[in-house]
């Protein structure tokens, strides 16, 4: 494959629903296009199938805390947010990356198709009613029948690391249960993995109330890790926490 396919990330628009329940997936520039291939109604049997836990990333805000789009945010070694989380996720053992985005959504697709990597961009151009949103267009494109779970992450949080990833994933196939959170203390942390029985009742959620009634009411102890990961646990919310982000890392740097 052309290394300028290999870069370009694949641009869905957000699910337009008929009566019929079929969605239309709203195809961007052919550049911005590769190997999209979504049943999403499920019509076809699959025998044998290898199952697989795709992961999406929400970042379709307005990132108005912040005063500019999140995904886009440098960190020191090259990387933005963005491209951080998904190398994270890819060098966890995903392999199916969905990014979810909305306000300056093309930009975002842009910038990231410079960094090599490889994820699908779906947009979602309902993000001011919600993060539910959002997640609910990210289920929307990667639900196909061997998917057994989705893990779910935010921009906000850039800084998880592999091992954590990795950790999350093995926990779940070992013990069946169907909520996964890191943990520290009383503190949850990122990506969240979600078992696909509870797909049904992420899409009958209360927009208002979001996805957390239905993650608390399915969360076990069981399904519990203790991690230590500060950057789980790490969420970027606004332009000071970003600051003393980078000052932060910057000292770590010098060896300060």
């Amino acid at each position: 494959m052309p290394a300028a396919a290999i870069a370009d990330p694949e641009l869905v628009r957000r699910p337009r629903h008929t009566g019929t329940g079929i969605a239309h997936f709203h195809l961007g520039a052919a550049a911005l296009t590769a190997d999209v291939d979504i049943d999403v109604g499920h019509a076809r049997r699959f025998y044998n199938i290898a199952l697989v836990i795709p992961a999406i990333v929400l970042a379709a805000g307005r990132s108005s805390r912040m005063g500019r789009a999140k995904a886009l945010l440098p960190l020191d070694d090259g990387d933005t947010f963005l491209s951080r989380i998904v190398r994270t996720l890819r060098d966890g053992g995903v392999d199916d990356v969905v990014v979810v985005v909305g306000h300056e959504g093309d930009t975002i697709a842009a910038s990231f198709a410079a960094t090599g990597l490889r994820a699908t961009f779906v947009m979602n151009s309902d993000y001011d009613r919600g993060q539910l949103s959002s997640l609910l267009a990210g289920l929307t494109a990667v639900d196909r029948p061997e998917v057994e779970a989705v893990l779910v992450t935010l921009v906000d949080v850039p800084l998880v690391a592999a091992a954590t990833v990795s950790a999350v994933l093995d926990h779940y196939r070992q013990s069946g249960v169907r909520i996964v959170r890191p943990t520290s203390g009383a503190r949850h942390g990122h990506p969240l993995l979600i078992d696909r029985t509870i797909f049904p009742a992420l899409r009958r959620a209360e927009p208002e109330r979001g996805a957390k009634p239905v993650v608390r009411a399915h969360a076990s102890a069981a399904g519990d890790i203790e991690i230590a990961d500060e950057g789980a646990f790490l969420d970027i919310d606004t332009a000071e926490d970003y600051e003393r982000l980078v000052v932060s890392r910057r000292r770590d740097a010098a060896g300060n």
